[in-house]
């Protein structure tokens, strides 16, 4: 098994003076290669290791029989600007001001100038500064101007897009000298434009996840060549629509009777298939047995448009457990518990500072963290929140819609219906609100989560000029009328 207590004391000694090779090599041997891969929109039951039976994801099943799965993991937001914001910062999106997702990057306004302030020191910063080569691929979505940029933000290589979204087949592509402009145009570049490398459009002729997946693989190669530990943030667009699949893996799924479904099935089978490259091209370089590989989704699936989040209650955006309650495994080969399931409460932000922990990456001072260092919880097998809440807000027109957990109990708002309070090691579905029989243990989880919202910031951009509007209208965040609880 690794060990932290070295990595930290090799941590130290380069940074008291110079360190010698041999040191060097000690620190390089011992702390872990880092790969956090991120599904969009993926439902908790659309995965094998979670009781998936219509899609076939033999590659993540392998890893997570192999690692440990989380039953009871949250991201910081239930969709996915939010989500990534807090899980490359660890901060909760309102308390930095960031609960919207970015204004489409094709806007004819300095609302596109927006970005996850940089202020913020991200996980990758952390990373690079510690001597990690740091890769994002994929999806970006905190900021599209050249400040933005993910060069500018801790990372040595970026291959993907800027915005929220895209399309997954090349051909249907524009040239930036095709792209409409002027008043009242509807083009949505974020989704046709090209793909880029390093601020570099780039020329694609596959299938999207099929390009992501080998960019990932060209980056490890980098690393191995390198003979540096890596830090690859691969942030898969499936299965977020459009629901887009190649033909093969279509007739993979050919059983499916759902159109909908079988698409979106068809999407994850390409994503797994993807995870299987980057295993083997692992093994091939000798660095599977040194790399941490972290699988989740940024938010809940979207039932709408395929996913499923069985047993748990609501979709994407929802305060109940389908709308931030994600799947969700660790897997590190020989270090990591293999053929367990972790039932405790566990947060995506906990993942900045146990990564920090891990690679031996001092957290800059002053920098503000809401997650806490899980590691050694994990191995244990202990909950690393015990008595601590886990939170969700999203801002509706007019309400709130909010929860938080502390240990096996929630309490939930949704639709400026009545708060309600849900023993979730009992009643997953959410069905059952035990408020009136508990009424000390729903006081005191509403007082603390009304405390927390004094914390909030207001926020930097929206969405919409037409959100903008409404913030103002509804008199938003309309807090004091969100945690009355004599309704």
């Amino acid at each position: 098994m690794k060990n932290p207590a070295l990595i930290r004391m090799v941590a130290l000694c380069a940074a008291v003076g110079a360190p010698t090779d041999k040191a060097v090599a000690v620190e390089a041997a011992n702390r872990p290669n880092i790969l956090l891969i991120l599904a969009d929109d993926l439902g908790y039951a659309d995965v094998g290791f979670n009781g998936a039976k219509d899609i076939r994801t033999p590659a993540l099943d392998r890893l997570a029989k192999g690692g440990t799965v989380f039953t009871s993991f949250y991201v910081g937001h239930p969709f996915c600007g939010p989500s990534r914001a807090s899980l490359m910062t660890g901060r909760y999106p309102q308390v930095i001001g960031v609960p919207y997702n970015l204004p489409n990057n094709s806007s004819e306004d300095d609302r596109a100038n927006a970005g996850v302030p940089r202020s913020e020191t991200l996980m990758s910063d952390v990373l690079h500064d510690a001597g990690y080569l740091t890769g994002v691929i994929g999806k970006w979505h905190l900021g599209a101007s050249p400040k933005y940029h993910p060069n500018q933000r801790g990372f040595d290589d970026f291959f993907g897009f800027l915005g929220g979204g895209h399309e997954y087949f090349p051909t249907r592509y524009k040239r930036p000298a095709d792209r409409p402009t002027g008043p009242g145009s509807k083009f949505n570049w974020e989704y046709l434009s090209p793909l880029e490398h390093n601020g570099t459009p780039v020329v694609e002729k596959e299938y999207l996840t099929d390009a992501l997946s080998r960019e990932a693989v060209r980056f490890i190669g980098e690393a191995k060549r390198r003979q540096k530990p890596f830090f690859l943030y691969l942030a898969y667009n499936a299965p977020h629509v459009p629901l887009q699949a190649k033909e093969e893996d279509l007739r993979e799924c050919a059983a499916i009777p759902d159109v909908s479904r079988r698409n979106y099935s068809a999407m994850v089978h390409a994503m797994d298939r993807g995870v299987g490259q980057l295993v083997e091209a692992l093994k091939a370089g000798g660095q599977y047995e040194n790399t941490l590989i972290v699988f989740l989704s940024d938010n809940g699936g979207n039932i709408d448009h395929g996913a499923d989040n069985t047993p748990l209650r609501g979709t994407k955006g929802d305060t109940w457990e389908g709308g931030f309650r994600v799947p969700m495994f660790l897997h590190w080969a020989g270090t990591m518990p293999a053929g367990r399931r972790f039932d405790h409460p566990a947060s995506a932000l906990d993942l900045y500072p146990t990564f920090s922990h891990l690679a031996a990456a001092p957290i800059p001072p002053g920098k503000k963290l809401d997650g806490r260092d899980i590691w050694d919880d994990v191995l244990a097998g202990r909950g690393p929140h015990q008595g601590q809440m886990i939170y969700a807000l999203r801002y509706r027109y007019g309400y709130c819609d909010v929860a938080a957990r502390m240990d096996g109990w929630k309490i939930v708002r949704v639709a400026n219906e009545p708060w309600r309070l849900i023993k979730l090691d009992d009643d997953i579905g959410e069905m059952r609100d035990l408020r009136g029989r508990n009424a000390e243990r729903f006081r005191k989880m509403v007082t603390e989560t009304e405390q927390w919202s004094a914390t909030h910031l207001a926020p930097l951009w929206f969405n919409s000029a037409g959100e903008a509007r409404a913030w103002k209208e509804y008199g938003m965040p309309n807090y004091q009328r969100t945690f009355r609880t004599d309704d």
